[in-house]
């Protein structure tokens, strides 16, 4: 009996979303890796994973663009898988023992990046689930009311406000007893915010206009 030609059949997921969601999942796993390091954006500090969040923003914003927030929102619950996955490896990584080659420098470096506390690890899953979901929430609504005009100010919107939510969340949970959050609160979600403004709406044209020419092609 003839074998169906594989060539042939139809495709059962569209190029943009494929090409998104294995760069929604590399942004997942790289994100708690970037948050060990903080950089000074003029008077203020803001943990590095924020870019990468930000690119999760992005991305789940064009996916609910081109492919409707149930979809975008699917993304979002399987972005679980990759985060904890991720989290399970960097805990065995840092349980097992260091070959004694290695140079004790960069032993020490990498079990200080590596030994995060439950609490930074539980705000750092809490956080990205409530605020991604928050960001594909709002972004679907704003569609609701304005259909597809004002792309840039609808992700925008939806990244400060789903931003402002994760640093509340996160710092509240990860740092709550150990020192006045306060400060570090109202720091980063003004780097936040300013950083939305900023990079979300040239970011949500380019990936959303890849998106297209990927379906088209």
């Amino acid at each position: 009996m003839d074998q169906p030609d594989i060539a042939a059949r139809p495709r059962l997921i569209s190029p943009s979303l494929f090409a998104l969601s294995i760069f929604y999942g590399g942004m997942v796993c790289i994100a708690g890796v970037l948050g060990n390091k903080q950089v000074a954006l003029g008077p203020l500090a803001v943990e590095a994973g924020i870019f990468a969040f930000l690119l999760l923003v992005v991305t789940s914003s064009a996916v609910a663009e081109l492919h409707g927030p149930q979809v975008a929102g699917r993304l979002v619950r399987v972005g679980f898988v990759p985060l904890l996955v991720s989290l399970a490896l960097s805990f065995i990584v840092y349980s097992l023992p260091a070959s004694p080659e290695m140079v004790p420098a960069n032993r020490d470096a990498i079990q200080l990046v590596l030994g995060s506390t439950w609490r930074i690890w539980l705000g750092g899953i809490v956080a990205y689930g409530v605020s991604q979901t928050l960001n594909v929430t709002i972004f679907a609504a704003l569609k609701g009311r304005e259909g597809g005009k004002l792309l840039w100010l609808r992700a925008a919107i939806a990244s400060m406000l789903s931003q402002i939510v994760d640093t509340l969340l996160f710092v509240t949970i990860a740092f709550y007893g150990e020192f006045p959050i306060g400060p570090l609160i109202v720091g980063q979600m003004i780097a936040k915010v300013a950083l939305s403004a900023i990079l979300i709406p040239p970011l949500i044209y380019v990936f959303v206009g890849l998106g297209r020419k990927l379906d088209r092609a």
